[in-house]
């Protein structure tokens, strides 16, 4: 078989068995529906994102990472707050 296969296809291959069983598991185990994405973390989310792939202009991309953070974190604040009221 590692005749056929180079190093890196061997690699790719049993990441993605690894990460199938690790699907399967997490999927057998949820018997709840998980907790849905609030708006301010979607738009953190995809800010983060966004800083992640204009990470080739600096300032852009910090920008847009430092702002995906802060929005995070208020978000994090708030549902903090929810829960202690």
């Amino acid at each position: 078989m590692a005749g056929y296969w180079s190093g890196a296809q061997i690699y790719i291959a049993l990441a993605l068995v690894i990460l199938a069983i690790l699907a399967a598991v997490s999927w057998r185990g949820r018997k709840q529906e998980p907790p849905q994405l609030s708006k301010l973390a979607a738009v953190a989310f995809a800010l983060l994102i966004a800083g992640m792939i204009f990470g080739e202009r600096r300032a852009i991309g910090y920008i847009l990472l430092g702002a995906g953070v802060a929005l995070a974190v208020v978000d994090m604040y708030r549902k903090n707050k929810k829960k202690r009221d």
